[in-house]
């Protein structure tokens, strides 16, 4: 499965093909907020203190929040 994931993600028509995760974090952040970005993805560097900073560092440790951002987007995408 995440095979699948990763060939999927480089393929040039997946919406996250060449945008970086800071874009794709600040496009989040701008459009929901941090408040709503923690409701809809539970992890503490949206809801305590947050920065983009603080939320890059963890996103590039943490894989299995990184999808979970990335499919967020990917959503905003297709909705806008």
């Amino acid at each position: 499965m995440l095979r699948e994931m990763s060939e999927k993600r480089q393929h040039p028509n997946d919406p996250l093909h060449g945008v970086t995760l800071e874009k794709m974090l600040t496009e989040l952040v701008e459009f929901y907020g941090w408040d709503d970005m923690a409701c809809r993805i539970r992890i503490n560097c949206f809801a305590k203190d947050p920065s983009i900073k603080s939320s890059l560092k963890f996103l590039r440790k943490t894989q299995w929040a990184r999808y979970k951002v990335e499919d967020l987007y990917r959503h905003l995408k297709q909705v806008e």
